[in-house]
Formats: structure tokens, C-alpha cells, sequence
């Protein structure tokens, strides 16, 4: 017999840098830090969940992203969804809603209605939500730069309906601060951009408490380049920026915190992904009980939404999208989130079809109905290496947090370009590891087959919808009375001036039917636009 010892396995690493052992034990849980935060859902530090009994009290919100053309189309996308069984809305709106632009503007010529619904005025909102009961439908307004106006018009469209405002429930995504690190759909400098963000929480802590006026979106950070470790930490540095600014105002943090909310991302490892959220919860709690002295449970909730991973999707063997969404749906489920967002197939490289988004939505109804993922709180509970790692994941945030601080802060690192340089590093090494083979995509590096150029279906741009758009916007106009909107724009200009809360004068614009980019040039003409640092 040979007395050589086989060789030691190579050693395996997840996103988060942590390496993997082959079997996990008891020992490993007290090595990582033991088992006090798991404790009962429902109960702090909440890593098993924020409610009792989670789903088996009710299934998580199925919210799909929507919104394409102008307000007529997504308004039917909206009611196809609702028909099969969609329990809530997730709004896309065009880049030129994004970022303030009227899509008369020159600048948004062939981009309105592209990748989102064309929004002008407060017209604009009541077609998309004709015939949806927005007390049974709750709405999630996936806007930033733009988000203090796209909130106050929906807020006025709920008091124009009949509903009691302070009762209403719904959500805005307003994380201005990732879009400086991410998307890019910014408008204002980073400090008069938080200035905004801290005016719609108050305004809303004040005149509907019920709305979260943000959704910290680290998904957008992860799509980025970071990985789940920084998704997180960074997302609650950003949280904390927030909260900071609110409370400097007066605002006692359980007047408000229970309003916040985040946005995160599924794709990737399975038990990486779902320790990441058990890790998160438990931080989030810890640093509102600890760092900001909340006191009302529901204040240090991590209340979420689980998007379905657009970076992992892929346009070759597109069908193979499905499965990974479906994996992804089940991570969300798995994480205990309170909503889900799962991307359909064919995101990758065009508007959902409305097959592609049937198909997402069923694949959520299947977990729910018919896989055992409602029947029981945190299945995965109590696993030497589920344990382990989200013990482990907690740690790394925290410590990821700290240096962030160390280094003067999120919003100092943002300013100076310095977390954008950072992440755009790792998203262009990972992009190389996926070229090189060295980190494995189905379809892309391995497992490949031999094809022509994929044939997918795309979204048509329509320059007809848009021009309707823009002559539509330009009657609308036409009918309102102009004094009483230059002088709520006015209005906009002076608060804006001063200290005070721009919400109450952007609210009576949109009430008047001010457009979008009339709202923004009256806050651009005080704060002005923002410049992107570059950095090598």
C-alpha cells in the first residue's frame, strides 16, 4: 500500500474573498463568532427574518419592473401583470425622467420612452395608473435624480384619487448617493443631492408616514463591480449618511427609520448570497439599536426587495436565463426579503416581452405554490457552514464599514471619485477572469456551443410614441394656468435658496402641472449640476 497522503484540495473562494473549507463543523460556528445573533424571525437581531412567521403569513410582494413608452402602454403592462397575478408595481422610467429632462428636450432626443416610461407632468401618472387601486397595489418608484418630483406627483395623484395620503403605502428608490457610485442618473452636486433625499424623508415622515421615500440600493453597487460584502457595507454607509442629515434636523430616528428600506442583488453563490442577507440583518439591527439609540423594533427592521441579478444574466443561450432566474428567486425566498423583482430572460438585452415577464412571474408563483419555500421561517437555520459564513460575511462588513470611515467617510470617497475608481478596478478584473476562464459563466467560458449570433427578440423604439409624448406634454401645458406655475417654481428656487424643505413648494408645482424639467432647471438654477470627477 502507498503510504503518500493524497493531495490537499486546492482551496476554493467565494465573491466576498472568504475561503471555503470542503466541511464545516460546530467548532467552525464558535471559531466565527458562535450563535447569538441567529435567534427566533421576528425577533433582534432579526437574522432569521423580521416577521414571526414570514411567509407562511403571508408570501413575499411579486413586484416585476415595468414601464416602457409612453404612460398609455405601461399602463396596460401594468394591468397584464396585475391580471396574472403581480402583487405589486415596480416603475421604470426613460433616462430623461431620470435625470430631470423634459422629453421635449434636445438632449432627450431618442431616448424618451426607451428604457422606461416617459413622465412629463402629473397627467403623465394618472394614465399609467388609471384603473389600479393603489391601496391594494403598493407602487415602487424606481427614480433618483429626479425622485423628490416623481414622489410628490405621486403623492398629489393619490390625494387627487380620494386616498388619505398619511395612510399610503409605497416606495421610491432616491439613493442618490449610489447613482454617483453606479448608474450615473445624478443631477446636483453630492451635497445638495443629500440635502433632497433628507427633505422627502422628512416631508414624508411628516405628511405620509406610511411611504418609504427611499430604498438605499446597493443592488446598483453590486451591479457595478462590487461584491457582497461591499454591496452591503456600502449600502449602509449610505443608509447612515441619510439618517444622519434627517436627524441633524430634529427628527427623532423611530420617527423615520421604519421608512427606510433597500434594494439588494441575487445573483451569484447561493449560500453566499443568502448568509449575505441573514449577515446584513443583523448589522442593520445592531447599528440602529447601538449606533442611533433606536427603540422601536420596526426601526431596525432591514426591510427589502431582492432583485433578480441583472449582471448574471447572460444574451448567449438566453434560455438558460430562466433557470438562473429561477435560482435567484429561490436565494430571494431562501433570504427571507419581503419583496422580490426577478429578472426575466430576456433582460439582458432588451425591454421584457410580455411572455419573458409571465414567465419571472410564475416562476415566484411556483415557489410559493407549489416548492415548500412558504412552509417554514429560515429553512436553512442552524447549517454548520450557513452559520459560519453569515457569521463570518458580518464581520467583513463591519470591517469594511470601518475603513470606509477611516479614510473620512462614504460621501468624501463618492466626492473625490475615489469608491467609483475602485469598483469600476474590480468590474474590469472580473470582466478579464470572465474572458480568461478563471471565473465561470455558463455559455460565455464554458459549456459553450457553437452558434451564430443569437437571435433575440428587441424592444422597437418608437420616435412616433415619443413625438405623441411631447405633443401630448405641450397640450397639457397649454391648459394650465402659467402664473400660478412660475410662481410655485419660484417657490422651488427661494426654498431651495434657504434651509427650507423644498417638498411642499415641488408639491404645489406638480399640482399645477409643472414639468419635470421645469421642476429641475428651478433647482439647477440654485444648486447647479453636477461634475464627475475622473480618475485614473
Amino acid at each position: 500500500m502507498s503510504s503518500e497522503k493524497p493531495p490537499a484540495p486546492s482551496p476554493v473562494f467565494n465573491e466576498s474573498g472568504l475561503e471555503i473549507k470542503p466541511v464545516y463543523t460546530p467548532a467552525d460556528v464558535e471559531a466565527s463568532g458562535g450563535s447569538h445573533a441567529v435567534g427566533l424571525p421576528g425577533q433582534y437581531p432579526f437574522t432569521r427574518g423580521i416577521h414571526p412567521l414570514m411567509y407562511r403569513q403571508r408570501p413575499w410582494t411579486m413586484r416585476q419592473y415595468a414601464g416602457f413608452g409612453n404612460p398609455h402602454e405601461t399602463n396596460k403592462r401594468f394591468k397584464y401583470l396585475i391580471a396574472n397575478g403581480q402583487t405589486g408595481l415596480n416603475v421604470a422610467f426613460d433616462l430623461p425622467t431620470q435625470i430631470g429632462l423634459d422629453s421635449s428636450d434636445p438632449a432627450a432626443a431618442g431616448e424618451v420612452g426607451r428604457v422606461g416610461m416617459a413622465v412629463d407632468t402629473l397627467r403623465d401618472f394618472e394614465i399609467a395608473f388609471e384603473g389600479i387601486d393603489l391601496e391594494r397595489v403598493t407602487v415602487s418608484l424606481t427614480v433618483n435624480g429626479s425622485a423628490a418630483t416623481l414622489i410628490a406627483m405621486y403623492l398629489e395623484l393619490a390625494r387627487k384619487r380620494g386616498y388619505d395620503i398619511r395612510t399610503l403605502r409605497g416606495t421610491a428608490q432616491n439613493d442618490i448617493l449610489k447613482e454617483f457610485i453606479g448608474r450615473g442618473t445624478w443631477v446636483y452636486p453630492v451635497q445638495p443631492s443629500i440635502r433632497l433625499v433628507a427633505d422627502t424623508i422628512e416631508f414624508c415622515a411628516r405628511e405620509a408616514p406610511k411611504y418609504s421615500p427611499v430604498s438605499v440600493c446597493g443592488y446598483h453597487i453590486r451591479e457595478s463591480g462590487a461584491d457582497p460584502v461591499q454591496e452591503m457595507a456600502y449600502a449602509f454607509c449610505i443608509a447612515r449618511v441619510y439618517a444622519d442629515e434627517v436627524i441633524a434636523r430634529g427628527l427623532p430616528v423611530d420617527e423615520f427609520a421604519g421608512r427606510l428600506s433597500y434594494n439588494f442583488n441575487i445573483f451569484g453563490n447561493i449560500f453566499e448570497q443568502v448568509c449575505k442577507f441573514r449577515a446584513g440583518r443583523s448589522l442593520w439591527a445592531q447599528i440602529m439599536q447601538e449606533q442611533y439609540g433606536a427603540q422601536k423594533p420596526t426601526s431596525m427592521w432591514l426591510r427589502m426587495i431582492a432583485g433578480g441579478g441583472g449582471s448574471g444574466l447572460t444574451k448567449e443561450q438566453p434560455e438558460l436565463n430562466i433557470v438562473r432566474s429561477a435560482y435567484y428567486a429561490l436565494i430571494g425566498a431562501l433570504s427571507g426579503t419581503q419583496t422580490m423583482a426577478l429578472c426575466s430572460f430576456d433582460e439582458a438585452y432588451t425591454i421584457p416581452t410580455e411572455y419573458s415577464a409571465r414567465i419571472s412571474l410564475r416562476t415566484m408563483q411556483l415557489l410559493t405554490a407549489e416548492m415548500g419555500l412558504c412552509d417554514t421561517v429560515d429553512p436553512l437555520a442552524g447549517s454548520y457552514y450557513v452559520e459560519t459564513l453569515t457569521n463570518q460575511m458580518r464581520d467583513q462588513m463591519e470591517k469594511v464599514m470601518q475603513e470606509i470611515e477611516a479614510e473620512g467617510g462614504i460621501v468624501k470617497l463618492i466626492s473625490e471619485g475615489i469608491i467609483q475608481s475602485r469598483l469600476s478596478a474590480q468590474a474590469y478584473d472580473r470582466r478579464r477572469q470572465i474572458e480568461s476562464g478563471a471565473f465561470a459563466k455558463v455559455g460565455i467560458n464554458c459549456f459553450q456551443i457553437e452558434e451564430e449570433e443569437p437571435e433575440v427578440q428587441l424592444h422597437p423604439y418608437s420616435d412616433e410614441d415619443a413625438q405623441a409624448q411631447i405633443a401630448a406634454t405641450a397640450r397639457v401645458c397649454g391648459e394650465r394656468d402659467s402664473s400660478v406655475v412660475a410662481a410655485a417654481l419660484a417657490e422651488i428656487g427661494a426654498a431651495a435658496a434657504g434651509d427650507s424643505n423644498v417638498m411642499p413648494a415641488v408639491a404645489r408645482a406638480v399640482s399645477a402641472y409643472a414639468t419635470v424639467g421645469e421642476i429641475t432647471a428651478a433647482l439647477t438654477g440654485v444648486f447647479g449640476c453636477y461634475q464627475e470627477p475622473i480618475r485614473f
